[in-house]
């Protein structure tokens, strides 16, 4: 019965159009009365899972994010990226996921990625012959590498949610991240094969390096989160405010775009993401300990592995598709703490690595962020493109096919997200 009311008021407030955070928390709760159990574990999850000192790292990656993001550098990586490879027939489609990549080692988020680069990128996309819903959809889906490259905050809650090492988290997500950002290229010049594409004039050597110099401040950031961290100089919770310091440093005193006002709309817009974020983690959180005590998650791990029937190749299809169709419908932060537990003991009992494992999961849901009807990265391209959300998910279907091929070759192939993880251990 209490299951029943517990997943039933989830999906009912879901349809009802309830916001993710209220739905987890309400639904926790009408279970909690449901089976008479108290109340005041409430106050308590909910301080217990929001109160970690590894989810510090959430704000300040939110907040170096934002200093970036608003001070000129998605510009200055635009025209590093067009310098390199503008003048190539489709070359805005790559400075499109370059760019993306290249973002997504600053800000960690992939709405935030998609917001940043698709006001100047997608324009510029549609003059050259793109249509805006493949623009907007291209720059949607790329946007979603903003997960998986680190700093990701999604590899910081599944850290959080199962102890495992948040710098090996970040290293295993370069190169899937990569690879799924060179699927998405061949997957652009695929579809645009037969469309009249204007190119931009050669970039002079000159003007590549006067470019380079432009970026350079904001391409140190990411060196200097993971150099660090990497380098035994901090951890990711330190790493994430010494991004945030660093990027206020430059806008202020190399840059010089950033003045009160500018600081005063940075601040109230980290506040508000980083109030989400941690609603919902202590909402999700909540849903998860009912899950567990009421032993529903020992039911469905146990379920997966008899599903699978201990074939390893078996429950990772089942675990893409879970995931898949989880991230089409909740949020990254949400979807982690309602599967993850379930996942990951799952996963143990089979042997399959808990960092491969994290790649895997964030990749999932990932895509989700570009997949409807819920996806954040989506309606962001929607809003930045001024096209019909009909319209964009339609263009989206080869890319998101792309970014899945990607994920089942990262899925079956774990030594390629393990390779910088061992080197960093066997260096260590």
């Amino acid at each position: 019965m209490t299951g029943l009311i517990l997943f039933g008021s989830f999906a009912v407030m879901l349809l009802c159009n309830v916001s993710i955070a209220v739905a987890l928390g309400l639904s926790s709760v009408l279970a909690l009365l449901s089976s008479d159990m108290s109340l005041s574990m409430v106050p308590a999850n909910y301080y217990a899972s929001s109160s970690k000192f590894v989810l510090l790292a959430i704000p300040f990656f939110i907040l170096g994010g934002n200093i970036m993001a608003k001070t000129g550098i998605s510009t200055r990586l635009i025209n590093l990226a067009r310098s390199m490879v503008g003048h190539i027939r489709g070359g805005l489609a790559i400075v499109c996921v370059i760019t993306s990549c290249f973002f997504a080692a600053i800000s960690g988020s992939g709405p935030a990625t998609v917001a940043a680069l698709g006001a100047i990128i997608i324009p510029a996309m549609v003059e050259q012959g793109y249509r805006d819903s493949d623009s907007s959809a291209l720059m949607s889906v790329s946007g979603t590498i903003g997960l998986i490259i680190p700093p990701s905050i999604l590899f910081v809650v599944y850290g959080s949610i199962t102890g495992v090492s948040i710098s090996k988290l970040f290293m295993g997500g370069i190169i899937p991240g990569l690879i799924m950002g060179l699927f998405l290229i061949v997957a652009c010049f695929i579809k645009n094969r037969k469309t009249m594409l204007a190119t931009m004039p050669k970039a002079s050597w000159h003007d590549r390096w006067v470019a380079f110099k432009d970026a350079f401040w904001g391409l140190m950031m990411p060196v200097i989160i993971l150099g660090g961290i990497y380098g035994g100089f901090f951890t990711p919770t330190e790493a994430a405010a010494v991004s945030a310091v660093y990027g206020l440093i430059v806008s202020i005193f190399i840059y010089h775009s950033i003045n009160l006002k500018v600081f005063m709309e940075i601040m109230k817009d980290s506040v508000k993401q980083t109030a989400s974020v941690m609603f919902i983690t202590a909402a999700a959180s909540l849903f998860a300990w009912v899950i567990t005590v009421k032993g529903y998650a020992a039911a469905a791990t146990n379920l997966l592995i008899e599903m699978s029937g201990g074939n390893l190749f078996v429950f990772l299809i089942i675990i893409n598709i879970v995931l898949l169709i989880a991230g089409c419908f909740l949020d990254g932060t949400s979807a982690c703490y309602i599967f993850v537990p379930i996942i990951y003991a799952a996963a143990s009992q089979l042997g399959y690595d808990p960092i491969a494992l994290g790649v895997l999961c964030v990749m999932n849901l990932a895509i989700g962020n570009a997949t409807p009807p819920v996806g954040v990265c989506l309606y962001v391209g929607c809003s930045v493109g001024k096209v019909s959300l009909k319209d964009i998910s339609k263009s989206a279907a080869p890319y998101i096919l792309a970014a899945i091929l990607a994920l089942l070759l990262i899925t079956y192939i774990p030594d390629i997200t393990m390779l910088l993880p061992n080197m960093t251990t066997s260096a260590g």
